[in-house]
């Protein structure tokens, strides 16, 4: 169960980055998990500015503070990894 929970999530990020970004040439199914978001080898072609956005539209949609720039860099690495941040805060929330 807490794979597709999982799989929900980054659907629910790819979306959410997507609508933010006003992407609307690329397909959800071409954003891989685990290949950086930053970078030549992603279809998105994001820069800094829309990490930032990205950034304030994750921490709106799910409550969550990434306050520290090297943890922003981190996070926003690729889908994988915003998803095992925001599973980290859950858990941490729900203690």
């Amino acid at each position: 169960m807490a794979t597709e929970t999982t799989q929900d999530l980054k659907l629910e990020i790819k979306q959410l980055i997507l609508e933010t970004l006003s992407i609307t040439d690329v397909n959800i199914k071409e954003i891989d998990d685990e290949k950086p978001l930053f970078g030549s080898d992603n279809p998105l072609t994001l820069d800094s500015v829309d990490a930032l956005e990205i950034i304030m539209a994750i921490q709106r949609k799910y409550n969550v503070r990434i306050g520290d720039q090297n943890l922003a860099r981190n996070v926003v690495h690729s889908i994988n990894s915003i998803a095992e941040f925001l599973e980290a805060e859950n858990i941490k929330h729900s203690i």
